[in-house]
């Protein structure tokens, strides 16, 4: 049985069933019979139907479900309600983007050889999907990976974390309710990590959809049967970079928000945060007083702003990587312990720059401001780690703004707002060890497609 609990209290919620090896293959037989079976395929106008229809579901389930959120998640419950909003929008985006999409013409009659043909080119569900979700969005990333196998027509499995199923499984259920016909979703509860890798290795597995860390998906993308494609979203040490020129009465905000969301568990936080000496005094303090202000607590009371970590191990980690950092003589400001999973929020000035916090994804309520002195230093230092995701830039000049848009290793800049910001149908990816694939509904879809090209010779 698989216990889950509430993150912040870790009050026990409900026990589910496991699934054993005979439930895998079960729903993997289930799964790669549907996709074999091309009668059985649903038609576009159905995908629509069963899209939207569940988008209206879930939106009628909101605060139930920012409530479940915030229980197993623990992720405030203000965040938790947008996080169901972007799950609805999520929906809707996929049935939209099946609107748009189309094959393309490809040029005959060009050549000699080419003449008396017209081809072209059709787009096809890749087969059966392997999706592995992570705990920090349990209901939107579900959706990032769930939609878009709707949309194409792909047979899906996924796996949830396994601290927070909740939202997946209900997720599952609404999606049958909106009538889509058994066994196009079905969700996968290991009993053991030993089975989560059997699934994705499996042969009849076409596509993997990974969310977590590097370490995992980088494996079991090496686990993968020929042929297989994945797509893996990892985490970065996300910088931000606050150039002489930039107002801090416009940028206080998002930077704690950037930094301080969900505590820190987003793979795109803002962690490292490099700073102009000429404003470094002022930001810090300014800073320090914003941060202090957050409201650590119950993620299920509306006032809270930073919430648990998702287990008391992740709590105790972040925390020694704290006190590695202050040993080695980085200046604390905040931070402490509310309960053995909530850690208040801290802000470390200038750690080394070969510590934990400066070059590990902390994925906790913590974030580290450093000096520096040109422009080309600080991108220099942001670029420096082998991970590589959103970072972001504050300045009110306009070459500033070019230059670290065009130098800075990653796969989004942002300019003037935080390294977090991220809306559903724009393309989301890693770099490097951050990553491979793109993620975002339009760009997953495309994932999940294989291309088709159809040639027909006239009798002219």
């Amino acid at each position: 049985m698989i216990t889950v609990v509430q993150a912040f209290d870790r009050q026990p919620i409900t026990e589910l069933p496991g699934d054993d090896a005979r439930a895998l293959e079960i729903k993997l037989a289930i799964a790669h019979r549907l996709f074999k079976d091309r009668s059985s395929w649903l038609k576009p106008h159905q995908r629509i139907g069963v899209l939207r229809k569940l988008a209206s579901l879930l939106e009628a389930k909101r605060e139930h479900l920012a409530r479940q959120i915030a229980r197993e998640g623990g992720k405030p419950y203000a965040d938790a309600l947008v996080e169901t909003a972007r799950a609805v929008d999520g929906l809707r985006v996929a049935a939209e983007e099946l609107g748009s999409r189309a094959g393309r013409e490809i040029p005959m009659g060009i050549t000699a050889s080419s003449e008396n043909r017209r081809a072209w080119t059709l787009k096809e569900p890749i087969g059966v999907v392997a999706a592995v979700s992570a705990f920090n969005h349990p209901l939107n990333l579900a959706v990032h990976q769930v939609a878009p196998a709707i949309a194409t027509g792909c047979p899906v499995i996924i796996k949830p974390a396994g601290a927070t199923p909740l939202s997946c499984l209900e997720l599952v259920k609404t999606a049958l309710e909106a009538g889509l016909p058994e066994g196009w979703v079905q969700t996968f509860l290991p009993e053991s990590r030993a089975l989560a890798e059997a699934f994705v290795s499996d042969p009849r597995v076409a596509f993997l959809s990974f969310i977590g860390s590097a370490e995992v998906g980088w494996h079991l993308r090496s686990k993968l049967a020929p042929g297989a494609r994945c797509a893996l979203e990892h985490g970065g040490v996300a910088p931000l970079i606050i150039d002489r020129s930039a107002d801090l009465d416009r940028l206080i905000e998002p930077v704690t928000k950037g930094g301080y969301y969900h505590a820190g568990q987003v793979c795109v936080s803002v962690q490292r945060i490099y700073v102009h000496e000429a404003i470094h005094g002022e930001f810090v303090e300014r800073f320090a007083r914003r941060v202090g202000a957050l409201h650590t607590g119950d993620p299920l009371l509306a006032t809270t702003e930073v919430g648990p970590l998702i287990t008391p191990r992740e709590s105790d980690r972040i925390q020694s990587w704290i006190d590695e950092a202050i040993a080695a003589g980085a200046r604390p400001i905040g931070g402490g312990r509310l309960s053995e999973t909530t850690l208040y929020p801290s802000i470390l000035v200038q750690p080394p720059r070969d510590a934990k916090v400066s070059t590990q994804e902390v994925f906790g309520p913590l974030t580290c401001v450093y000096g520096f002195r040109s422009l080309d230093d600080a991108i220099a230092e942001a670029n420096a780690l082998p991970v590589a995701f959103q970072s972001a830039i504050f300045t009110s000049d306009l070459r500033s703004a070019f230059l670290a848009a065009e130098r800075l290793d990653a796969s989004a800049v942002m300019v003037n707002d935080h390294t977090a910001f991220r809306v559903d149908w724009m393309p989301f990816a890693g770099r490097h060890v951050s990553g491979h694939g793109v993620g975002g509904i339009a760009y997953t879809m495309h994932e999940m497609t294989a291309e088709k090209m159809v040639v027909f010779r006239s009798q002219a």
